[in-house]
This record gives structure tokens, sequence and C-alpha cells, in this order.
């Protein structure tokens, strides 16, 4: 192999010393040697014309890290290869995938020189790398491009995702709002596909380095105490193994077993959950019990393996997980349990056989390598067919359009069935009524109630795994507003709204008759541009929310003399007015409820009036970030805030760096909730600590105790958050308080 690669004389590459062209070349050769296995007659050839024009294409280009561009495509590569378990013509699309976007390099180069399926790839990956930017529907639109591509040659995906793990590995190289950015939408879009791709390793990794930048603090602690409490955890492993190791020797079978911790991510979840400390997660790994046995023999040496965990340590019946039975629609199969282990601790046991651990790590690739002519339609196949049919249809303006693929496509799924035993897939939280619209839209649409497991429930009623569900329809029902609470699904919420549209459609006929005829009235044209600014100037989301508000007496025209028409436009004189009074100075420094304190942007030290989001409560101190909202300007919200990863991953175009200036002058109010023993003088205690040593101002406080252990809810009033942190440090210290938690007061 070292003879295909001694002769490789690199292009001119801007390079300082002979060091770079060397690491490349080193960097190459790994590549080669991973995919060695996969080469077959002439492919070497092709990977490394491949090699040869990414090269030449990006010879002058360097990274934010000041590293050669072409690091990058090569590690892209290697994931592809090593991590995710593609072959020849993905290695060649990773070589060349931001070639067409970046470079002189054509579509029509790439098809000339290596064909027709590798150029549509490329085409694909280079749609994807516009997709989380500009306005939200040409979002819509991107995302929906790429799920078509994705139903035609899912590698298009699976490529896409080892460029975004190496750009989140080589994220700190870039600007704070681009790592918030970048982290959001891994965190938003990427890392649930790579879940339902089956790439738990790929979707494990992504979720711990998004938290590594949106949530730095808590990151670093987990990531201290997973370090601090490595040795006992090991230690524990095998005194757990030991006895598990015995059984499976006497038994005769060829094995793996090991302890694997848990993400740092899926750590700091339970905790929040759960409400507890670091200390008591149980499960803060899972022990692993990989059997080499054939296909045939498979779920058997599973289940026997369960038998001997089982037989050793006490089980939890509410923890089974059986994935061998009923696969998941990535492919994944495998038994889960929970037992209670040695000193009294719940460990969670993983079991499944060498194949079952593949398509575990490498997901859809491995899935493709033992997958025999499809059988029961392959479940890939028919995750794809749905989106295909949603697709169909999708109202690709709809600024839902991602969140509804996340909560129909991404999410877990339970199965379900039909009254003659079809079994279907649907998204956990799937109600009735998504049930109906899967078999049918028709059936959907005259749905009023059914029979699940034979007994009799509403539209709305949430199914679970298992269910037999039996719909009960009638001509005269039809679709209305409120069913589109009832539904997760896209398929149903599309058809949903499609027709409530035609509903609506003919209503607004009248209102778009007195619309025109109102702005005739006053001397100004009926054109898109005033309208827009009508359904901007009513907080609607289009011309025809505008039309059938006006229809149905919701929206009075009359309101028009807020206008004044210049030539046929018109134009708002509130705006004005909104815009003026924004310019003046805010009242005094002592009135808290005012949003007055000040931040600085940018790279200038401009001091800006903002408010603050009342979904997460900023204090000054947190980690935050601006973001720019229609009709009420620049809004602070926490890098941590619920509804932060929508926004940055869906508007980043909108994000605005923040930083707080230092003012001791004003307070803000937040909450700390507080869990204890009910002790005598404990609430003396704690008003004490906060007013009377700290000299917080507490707003209000309610406490509530029940059966020896209280909780209190207090509402006061910080600088900012090394304030808050000292206040719930100290609080932590008071005998017999149990927990300190900050919370989003309303």
């Amino acid at each position: 192999m070292d003879t295909l690669v001694k002769d490789i004389d690199l292009p001119p590459y801007n390079l300082n010393d002979e060091q770079e062209k060397k690491e490349i070349v080193r960097r190459y050769r790994a590549l080669l040697r991973a995919l060695k296995p996969k080469l077959k007659t002439g492919d070497k050839e092709l990977v490394r014309s491949a090699f040869e024009i990414a090269v030449e294409a990006h010879k002058t280009m360097r990274r934010k890290s000041g590293e050669p561009y072409i690091f990058h495509p090569l590690a892209v590569a290697m994931i592809c290869v090593e991590e995710i378990g593609l072959g020849v013509r993905s290695t060649i699309c990773a070589l060349l995938h931001d070639t067409v976007e970046d470079t002189d390099v054509t579509l029509e180069d790439i098809q000339t020189e290596f064909g027709l399926e590798i150029s549509k790839i490329i085409d694909g990956l280079t749609k994807i790398s516009t997709v989380v930017d500009n306005n939200t529907s040409q979002q819509a639109e991107n995302f929906r491009k790429i799920l078509l591509t994705l139903t035609d040659d899912p590698r298009v995906i699976l490529i896409k995702l080892a460029d975004r793990l190496h750009n989140m590995r080589t994220l700190d190289s870039m600007k704070r709002e681009k790592q918030l950015k970048v982290s959001s939408e891994t965190v938003y879009v990427y890392a649930p596909l790579a879940h339902r791709m089956g790439l738990y390793e790929v979707k494990t990794e992504m979720e711990d380095l998004a938290m590594k930048y949106l949530e730095p603090e808590i990151y670093h602690q987990v990531a201290k105490k997973l370090a601090e409490t490595k040795r006992e955890r090991t230690r524990y492993i095998n005194e757990f193994i030991k006895p598990v190791k015995e059984k499976l020797d006497r038994g005769g079978f060829s094995y793996e077993i090991f302890g694997r911790p848990k993400s740092i991510h899926s750590i700091w979840n339970k905790m929040k959950k759960k409400n507890i400390e670091f200390e008591e997660v149980y499960d803060l790994f899972a022990i692993r019990v990989i059997v080499d046995t054939s296909t045939e023999l498979e779920k058997e040496a599973c289940w026997k393996v369960y038998s001997f965990v089982t037989d050793m340590y006490s089980p939890a019946p509410e923890r089974l997980r059986d994935w061998l039975s009923n696969p998941k629609s990535n492919g994944y199969e495998a038994l889960h349990t929970t037992v209670m282990g040695p000193q009294g601790k719940w460990v969670e046991v993983q079991i499944r056989s060498k194949r079952m651990n593949e398509i575990a790590e490498k997901g859809l690739a491995a899935h493709w390598k033992y997958k025999e002519g499809g059988g029961e339609g392959d479940r890939f196949d028919i995750w794809f067919s749905q989106i295909r049919e949603v697709l169909g249809s999708e109202d690709i303006s709809s600024i839902d359009f991602l969140q509804d693929f996340k909560t129909s496509f991404l999410a877990e799924e339970i199965y379900v069935y039909s009254p003659k035993g079809d079994v279907k897939m649907l998204p956990v939280g799937s109600s009735a009524l998504d049930f109906a619209f899967s078999v049918h839209s028709a059936i959907g649409s005259k749905c009023i109630g059914a029979k699940v497991n034979h007994k009799l429930v509403p539209i709305g009623h949430k199914l679970r795994s298992g269910d037999q569900i039996e719909v009960i329809t009638s001509n005269k029902q039809k679709p209305s507003e409120d069913w589109l609470s009832f539904v997760v699904t896209a398929k149903a919420k599309n058809k949903i709204k499609d027709a409530l549209k035609d509903d609506k459609r003919k209503v607004a006929e009248d209102g778009k008759y007195f619309a025109e005829k109102k702005l005739h009235a006053i001397g100004a044209a009926f054109s898109s541009q005033n309208i827009d600014e009508l359904v901007s100037f009513y907080k609607l989301n289009s011309p025809l929310d505008l039309f059938y508000s006006i229809a149905i007496k919701k929206i009075d025209l009359r309101e028009i003399k807020e206008f004044e028409v210049k030539g046929d436009r018109i134009e708002p004189i509130r705006i004005k007015k909104a815009e003026q009074a924004i310019q003046q100075p805010l009242p005094g420094k002592n009135e808290i409820k005012k949003d007055t304190e000040l931040v600085i942007f940018g790279e200038s030290s401009d001091k800006i009036v903002y408010t603050l989001a009342n979904c997460c409560k900023p204090i000054p101190g947190d980690d935050v970030f601006g973001f720019v909202s229609t009709g009420k300007g620049l809004t602070i919200h926490r890098t941590n805030c619920p509804n932060a990863t929508r926004l940055l991953s869906s508007f980043g175009h909108r994000v605005v760096k923040t930083k707080w200036a230092k003012n001791k002058e004003i307070s803000f109010l937040t909450g700390l909730k507080i869990t204890g023993l009910d002790d005598v003088g404990v609430i003396h205690k704690i008003t004490n600590l906060i007013s009377g040593e700290l000299k917080i101002n507490i707003s209000a406080i309610t406490v509530e105790a029940k059966e020896g252990i209280f909780e209190g809810n207090i509402r006061l009033y910080v600088h900012d958050k090394d304030e808050l942190d000292l206040l719930s440090q100290k609080l932590k210290g008071l005998p017999g308080i149990q927990s300190v938690q900050r919370y989003d007061v309303e």
C-alpha cells in the first residue's frame, strides 16, 4: 500500500514547512489502511484521484484553527470508515464533500470523473450545508430537499453526520456565537437524526460536545465528578461481573462483558429530570454483555444470559426492555434490564449478540451489511416510505416543519396493532387520532373515537406499546382546530391543516373582498406589500389568517387609520411612535420590574436596551445570547433556556453576541426551590441567612411541610449569578437541607 502514496506530489499548499505535507500524507495513509478490507480492484485509484482533487481544490484554504483545510475532509472520511462503517464510494464523497460549495470544482467535473451516483451524493451534501440558515421557510424547503435525498440515498445523511461530528470536535477555534449556533443545531436536529439512524456512539458524542458549549459549567462539573469516581466504579463493575462471568464460562459461552460509563449529557438529564445530585444517580454506567453466536441461536443465547444475570441479581420487572422480539425501527436489537447489584445499587445490564452490537454501533451501514432481501418490509424502508408520503404533501412554508419532523420521525417509537393484528410503528406520544390517520387520511378525517383493547376511548387518548386499536368513524365528522393538539405525527397534522385551510379559504374570500374595498377607499393599492404590512401589524402568520379574521369580524379594519398612505403604499404610524419611544432613556435605576440592566454586544461596547426572556429569566453572570424577535426587538435568553436550541438552530441569523456589563445597582428577580427535613426553626435559619447575613431582599416565600419533609419556594432579588451561587452554596451547608435548585419565576 505504501507504494501508492510514496509518489504523491502535493500541489503548492501555502505550507511553511515540509511538516504539514508529511502530516497530510500520513493521514491519507491511515485512511487507506482503514479502508483496506473494503478495497476492490480499481478502488485505490479512485480514492487517490478524489484525494488529489480535494488537496488541489482546498490548497489555499485553512480552517479557523489555522491548520490546512484538507485535514477536515480527511477526518470526515476517516469517521465514515471507522466509526460509521461506510465503504469506498462514501469515502470518495467525504473527501470531496466541500469542494462544490467552497471551490471551483463543479458537479459536472465530479460526474465526469466518478459517475452519477457520487455526484448525486455530493449534490445532496452541498444542499444540506444551507439547511439551518436563512429564513425559516427557506430552511423548511432545504430540509425537505435533504430528506428527499435521504430517502433516495441515506449515505448523504451518514456523511453529513460524520462532517457535523468532526466540526463539533474542532469547535474550540470558533467564535462564541458560532459555537452556540452549531451546538444548538447539533442537539436539535443532528443528534436525534444520528439516533434514528442507529448511530448511538455518534449521537452520544454529539450531545456531550454540544453540552460542553451550551452549558460549559455543568459539563465540566459532571466530567470532573466522573473522573473522580472512576476508580471506585471500576472496582464495583469488577465485583458485579465476577459471578456472571463464572456462570457464562460454565455455560460454554463465547462472550465479552464490560462496564461503560453513561454519557455526561444523559447523567445531567437524569439529574434534572429527577431533581437529584450527581451522587444520587445510581446508574452511572451500564454493564454490557456481547455474545458471539450464530444468527439462528442469538435470541435464545441472549435470553439465557438474561436468566444467568437475574439468577444472580434481582431484576426490576418494570425496567425490562425487550428489543429482541420487537427491534426498534432503526434496527436496534437488545435486551435491557435493571437489577439490584451488590451494596444495594441498581445496575443496568444490556445483552446483545455480536451482530446486534455492530448494528448498535454502526447503525444503518451495518444494517445494510446484514440485510437479506428486505423481507417483512425492512424497518428502515418503512420509515423512509413514511417520510416520502409526508414530503409529498408537505406545506414547505410551514414554520413548524422542523419541529413536526422531529416529533414524527426522530422520536422513540411504540408498536400498536390493528384489529386484524397488523403492527404499526408510531412515535411516542401518539393518540388514537394519529393511528386513524396512519391507516388512511379519510379514516382520520372521519374519526369520532376508538376502541383501545376493546375499551371505548376519545380521539385524543394516548397510545402505549402493545395496544390494539379499532377506529370508529362517522360521515358527519370533520376535522376541527382543536384536533391539532391531539396529534404528534406530521401526516396527521398536515391532513388536519389541509382540511382546515379548505374551510378557512371559503370563509376568507369575504374578508379579502372587504380588505380590498377598504384599501381602495383610503387610496392605497391592494398589493401583496400592503397585505404583508397588515399581516405584520395584526401579528398574524399569513394573508389567509388576515382575510379569515376580517371575515369573522375578529379584526376591525377601522383601525386602518393607524396607517398613513405614501403613494399607493401604507405605513403604520404606531411603529414609528414605538421606534421613537425606544430611543428615550428608561425610568430610574431602582425600578426593578423594568428590564434596565445593560449588556455589551459585538466587539464594540454599545449599551443597548433590551428585554429579558420570560421563559428563562436570565440574571447577570448567566451564559446568555441576544435574539432579535419580530415585534419585540432584542430579547435576552439563557443558553440553557428550554427554547434556546430551537431559536439558535432555526433562526441563527437573528442571534447577537451578548455579555453582561458590570452593574451592581440593579437587582433581578429569581427563584430558589429548597427541600429538606422539617425541623424546628429551619425556616428561621434560611431567612436569617438570606436577609440577615447576605442582605438579599426576599420578594415572597411559600413553605409546605408534609410527613417530616418541607419544600420551600423563595422568590428573591439578586444582583448577579455569583451572588445566587454563593447563596445556594451556603443554604446547602445548613443542617437538614437536602437540595437547593434555581427555578424560573413566572
